[in-house]
C-alpha cells in the first residue's frame, strides 16, 4: 500500500485534511477487496471482504466520480486532485491484486482448474473504485485438448462468456 501511495501522491504537497481524506479512501479500497466466498449457494454473488469484519456489511461506493485522468494535474482543483489520486491508486492496486490472484505457474506444475459454481472476480480495466464485478461459473467450454479456456458466467447484470485469463477464482472455492 505504501509504495502505491507514494507513487500516486508523487511530489504533491497535501494538507492534513487532504492526506486524511486520501488515506480514508484508500482504506475503503483495501477493505472492499473480495477475500473468499460466503456461501455455496450458486445464486449468491456476495464475497467475504475485510469490510464485513469492520461494519458487518460490504463497503459500497456512494456516488460515481467523473474520470479525471485526461485532465493535467495543474488544472485540477484540490478536491479533483484528491479524486484523481484515489482513482490512480485504485488502478495500480487493483491491477496488482488481480495479478496476484491470477498467478499462473509454468508447465512443470499443474494449474488449478476452474470448477462449476465457483465464484470468480471478473477482470475489467475500466472499473470504478470499490466495484469488483463477480460472477458464478455456470458452464465450462473445454477445447479439443480438454483444457478449459472459456467459461460462461452468471453475473448480477446477466450471463456472459469470458476467457479464463480474464477471471480470477476467489480462494475457498
Amino acid at each position: 500500500m505504501k509504495s502505491h501511495l507514494y507513487r500516486t501522491i508523487g511530489s504533491q504537497i497535501l494538507t492534513y485534511e487532504e492526506f486524511s481524506t486520501i488515506l480514508t479512501q484508500i482504506e475503503a479500497v483495501l477493505n472492499s477487496r473480495p477475500l473468499s466466498v460466503i456461501s455455496a449457494d450458486p445464486n449468491d454473488l456476495q464475497p467475504l471482504t475485510p469490510g464485513h469484519f469492520l461494519t458487518l456489511e460490504p463497503l459500497t461506493i456512494g456516488f460515481p466520480e467523473p474520470d479525471l485522468t485526461s485532465i493535467p494535474l495543474n488544472r485540477l482543483s484540490r478536491w479533483q486532485l484528491i479524486q484523481r489520486m484515489h482513482t490512480d491508486f485504485w488502478k495500480r492496486w487493483s491491477q496488482e491484486y488481480v495479478h496476484l490472484m491470477q498467478e499462473r505457474h509454468k508447465w512443470t506444475e499443474p494449474t488449478p482448474e476452474i470448477k462449476l459454481n465457483s465464484l470468480v472476480l471478473i477482470k475489467h480495466e475500466t472499473e470504478s473504485p470499490l466495484s469488483w464485478e463477480l460472477g458464478r461459473v455456470i458452464k465450462l467450454h473445454p477445447g479439443k485438448d480438454n483444457i478449459v479456456r472459456v467459461v460462461t458466467l452468471k453475473t448480477a447484470h446477466g450471463i456472459l462468456q469470458r476467457p479464463v485469463v480474464k477471471i480470477c477464482p476467489l480462494p475457498g472455492n
